[in-house]
């Protein structure tokens, strides 16, 4: 199998694998918090394990500096985590997941304010269309409060998204799996005093969700998704992440009967296509330099997205 059509295999059934995500987080019936702390539980067991098993804790690359970096990181993630699988309650997997790929734009100004990056005209009409399409997605009408809570948790999901992203590119050298550790890690005491072990230990056959989610939708999935990074283009990269939304639009209408209408399916091609230029307009001016040959493989990891479009 060629490399690229290997990475091609790779990243799409880690976006598939994302896309069932939202199934695991409600079958299991815990709260958000319960179910993001044992998620970076097991998670951090799942790539620990993993990391040991390939040498990776071997010549790690971290400084002060950097792992404060991830650990800062660590902070967004989860609670971006929080933040979605609460939207998830609120409204429905579909809308959720659609109005968290809203997260280029923030990182776009983020850019602007922060690094003081100037965003262009072409930026700001694609920028224009993704909320039209976001208001079309919606479909809030007045006195529809449940679908409005929903809504500000996915928008607040895709902000912290974006920033974890904006603070975690600036970890460089680092294997990403071992980025990753430090986040889940984190994850740990900053949701222990959220976390209800007593309605967590009724939980019953919610115990394999949650240890699913640690194990696939933190463990597999991300080992797939970095590997696939080494071999793709980042162009071929932005357009399978697509993969994610479809599959959980998909699961969310089987399994719960969720289904979106025909004023708010107009919305999804405008955010997908005004998010996948803006990804592609941003990584056109950014290209990573040719490494080493003995070290090719490490910092194709190291410069590829962090879990690009990836809960």
């Amino acid at each position: 199998m060629r490399n690229e059509t290997r990475g091609t295999v790779e990243l799409t059934l880690a976006m598939v694998l994302s896309g069932t995500l939202g199934v695991f987080v409600v079958e299991s019936g815990a709260s958000p918090f319960e179910v993001v702390f044992f998620r970076c539980l097991f998670g951090a067991v799942a790539l620990g394990a993993y990391s040991l098993a390939r040498g990776f804790f071997t010549g790690h690359g971290f400084t002060a500096k950097k792992l404060g970096l991830a650990a800062l990181g660590g902070v967004f993630i989860v609670f971006n985590w929080v933040f979605l699988f609460e939207a998830y309650e609120a409204t429905s997997i579909s809308l959720a997941t659609v109005v968290y790929h809203t997260q280029p734009f923030f990182l776009v100004l983020l850019g602007a304010v922060f690094m003081r990056e100037r965003i262009s005209a072409a930026k700001l009409g694609w920028l224009a269309l993704a909320f039209g399409g976001l208001v079309l997605v919606s479909g809030v009408r007045p006195g529809d409060t449940a679908s409005l809570k929903g809504l500000g948790f996915a928008l607040a999901a895709a902000v912290l998204y974006a920033l974890a992203t904006f603070v975690t590119k600036r970890v460089t050298g680092v294997r990403p799996h071992l980025v990753a550790l430090v986040q889940v890690l984190v994850g740990l005491p900053l949701l222990l005093p959220f976390a209800d072990f007593g309605a967590a230990a009724g939980l019953g056959e919610g115990w394999l969700w949650l240890v699913g989610l640690g194990l696939i939708h933190t463990g597999l999935m991300y080992v797939l998704m970095y590997a696939a990074y080494a071999k793709l283009p980042t162009a071929k990269i932005a357009v399978l992440a697509f993969t994610y939304p479809a599959v959980a639009m998909g699961v969310d209408w089987a399994v719960y009967g969720h289904h979106i209408g025909l004023v708010q399916a107009l919305g999804v091609p405008l955010i997908v296509l005004a998010s996948l230029k803006v990804t592609l307009a941003g990584s056109a001016r950014t290209p990573v330099a040719a490494p080493a040959p003995r070290t090719a493989g490490r910092a194709a990891e190291a410069s590829s997205p962090v879990a690009t479009r990836a809960a």
